[in-house]
């Protein structure tokens, strides 16, 4: 490329970035305050739409001029609906709120925004260090976190593309069409980038292979189908800044010479749908997509493909006859998709996260992001973290991190007082790592070591109330309604271990049990072809490995040491905390088994129990009279005033 080329490049951007500039700082009125609402689905299913009309409306009460943003998940789920106010006349940082109802909003705009007092007792975090908030210096738990990826989610509107490059967006793709391609791609090379996806895959091997591949027509497919249970990462970077995603993906088909982008997203991402759709349109209208690209000779169509939510078209084969409209199936490898993909082409296949790295790699160098993390596994890694925590979200911590400070420092650690049980990471096929391997490092390679996997994301935590037989359950009963069916060991073998685990949690356990659920484990991950069938049986091992006990108690003595599997479990009520006159769990029973006895006080009727807890839901935290007991005949009878 000779200098004319690159000057034409750069001044065509230098002009895009000077008006986005202007545009962003006419919005920000310094003299006005600035409300900003989280507005992902996870701020959308709190409320936040109800948020805002009452800010809106309160503010029209007071006459108070105010700019209302619109921004995507800052990562703390749990603080849903958020607020951040800017109040410069205040002489306030920016505030961070949390929980933020209707009446709550009504009540900021009027004690902060005309009174000026921030009301301390509701905010959660400064977004930067004052005198006047000595006790809250940052966010919980951010002063943990090295974000990347996340870096603009949560500060930046994802429907205005203008917020994304005055913050630098896009600039390192005038970089890089100003590089050879093949300097880019060794770059993320030497960067150490693994893929996201789960398989941990070097980034950069992948592209060369794509990039050295025969064939004039190349094409690259991010991987949004996000299906694990408890996973949210990609969605939410989708909804939250997905110009990221598409500066990535235009730099990955730079380098590798694609002209077809593809963005793969289940159908039931509707807001991720719209957010990418909308992007890629302001970006293609700016000429940063497209046709002659910045005035180059580089050309991206850039389009999006609504999967139909099946968990394996995960795996790329399976996601590339989805695409090309047949049955998603993994295919049988070699050819690999670098050499022959979608509709026989070469093909880059990568994950949100991976592509979402690549413009900060190529900002501040493939050295910077390897001394990141571990040598094995450089970088951070994102982890929604859901289940028996106490801040539930989205992380991003440097790999290398310890379980037990992600867990207890990052998150909060168990809530209610509670002990730690396992956390499951690594998606439905993943394993459950126990309290006595809470310091191993969340990498790659030490997370395969102890019988897990980094997978997509996903981590679920859980307390001392969990049954371990009932969770490998669960786990296996997912993996196996979404197995596509091709591969004998995990269509069958599969449905097999169900029936094997099923009979456990009902008390019907036998003593070959064990011994078949782990040769029939190992046999379902010796022959099956893809990725799902190969780590279904995760779960199952892991459990077995730390959690023997549990199984054998389920087996030998037909109890549940956790008093969760229903048919090993009763409830009856303790008449020495049962208070007199209160009839909150009658109300709640759905089939009338409780009744009063003689002194007024209540019973179970275990004949007519079904188990469903909702008799110790309702009971007064005060009394606490209802409990469980395993096994069931352990439950004290209490007679029936009528019998």
């Amino acid at each position: 490329m000779n200098p004319i080329y690159n000057q034409q490049v750069e001044q065509a951007f230098d002009a895009i970035r000077q008006e986005a500039i202007s545009k962003t700082k006419a919005a920000k009125n310094e003299d006005i305050p600035e409300i900003t609402i989280g507005k992902a689905t996870c701020g959308l299913a709190a409320g936040a739409l109800d948020t805002e009309s009452a800010f809106k409306e309160a503010l029209a009460e007071q006459g108070i001029q105010a700019r209302m943003k619109s921004v995507g998940c800052i990562g703390h789920c749990y603080a849903e609906p958020i607020v951040i106010i800017d109040h410069p006349a205040s002489g306030f940082p920016p505030i961070f709120y949390h929980q933020v109802t209707p009446g709550k909003a009504r009540m900021l705009v009027k004690s902060f925004l005309l009174d000026h007092d921030p009301l301390f007792e509701h905010l959660l975090g400064a977004m930067r260090e004052n005198e006047m908030i000595p006790q809250v210096l940052d966010f919980p738990r951010f002063q943990f976190e090295k974000r990347i990826v996340m870096e603009q989610s949560g500060f930046i509107d994802p429907g205005k593309i203008e917020e994304y490059i005055a913050r630098g967006g896009y600039s390192q793709l005038v970089k890089v069409l100003q590089s050879d391609p093949e300097e880019i791609v060794q770059g993320v090379k030497r960067s150490g980038l693994r893929g996201r996806g789960g398989a941990g895959f070097l980034t950069g091997a992948k592209w060369e292979f794509v990039s050295r591949a025969e064939g004039k027509e190349k094409v690259i497919i991010c991987n949004g189908d996000e299906g694990d249970p408890g996973a949210y990462m990609d969605r939410t970077i989708l909804e939250s800044n997905p110009h990221q995603l598409l500066e990535g993906m235009a730099i990955c088909a730079y380098a590798v010479g694609a002209g077809r982008a593809i963005v793969y997203i289940r159908a039931e991402y509707p807001l991720a749908v719209q957010t990418i759709t909308q992007a890629i349109q302001q970006a293609e209208a700016l000429g940063l997509l497209g046709k002659n690209i910045l005035g180059s000779s580089f050309d991206l169509e850039v389009v999006v493909f609504q999967g139909s939510g099946a968990f394996v078209c995960g795996e790329e084969t399976a996601l590339i006859k989805s695409i090309e409209g047949e049955r998603g199936m993994p295919q049988h490898r070699p050819p690999y998709p670098a050499q022959s993909g979608l509709w026989g082409m070469p093909t880059v296949i990568n994950n949100v996260k991976t592509f979402s790295s690549i413009p900060a790699i190529v900002r501040n160098g493939p050295e910077w992001f390897s001394e990141i993390g571990t040598k094995t596994s450089p970088g951070t890694a994102i982890f929604s973290v859901v289940g028996d925590v106490v801040h539930p979200g989205l992380i991003e911590i440097p790999m290398g991190v310890t379980l037990r400070h992600l867990i207890f420092d990052v998150c909060g650690g168990i809530p209610k007082k509670k002990g730690f049980k396992a956390v499951q990471i690594g998606g439905p096929s993943g394993g459950c790592i126990p309290e006595a391997l809470l310091d191993t490092p969340v990498d790659f390679d030490a997370l395969n070591h102890v019988g897990a996997m980094m997978g997509s994301g996903g981590m679920v935590i859980m307390d001392e109330d969990t049954c371990m037989v009932n969770v490998a359950r669960y786990f296996l009963d997912f993996t196996q309604k979404e197995s596509c069916g091709k591969c004998t060991f995990c269509r069958i073998g599969t449905h097999h271990l169900l029936r094997i685990l099923d009979r456990i949690t009902k008390g019907e356990g036998r003593e070959t049990d064990l011994e078949q659920l782990e040769t029939l484990s190992q046999d379902i991950k010796r022959g099956s072809l893809c990725g799902l069938g190969r780590t279904a049986p995760n779960p199952i091992l892991t459990a077995l490995r730390y959690f023997r006990d549990e199984f054998e108690a389920h087996i030998f003595e037909k109890r549940c040491p956790a008093c969760m599997c229903r048919q090993l479990t009763a409830y009856y009520i303790d008449l020495d905390k049962c208070a007199r006159g209160c009839d909150a769990c009658v109300g709640s029973c759905p089939v009338e088994a409780i009744f009063t006895t003689k002194d007024r006080k209540k019973g179970i009727d275990q004949t007519l129990c079904v188990k469903c807890g909702e008799c110790m839901t309702a009971c007064p935290e005060e009394y606490s009279a209802v409990k469980k007991v395993s096994p069931p005949d352990l439950a004290p009878i209490v007679e029936r005033p009528d019998k």
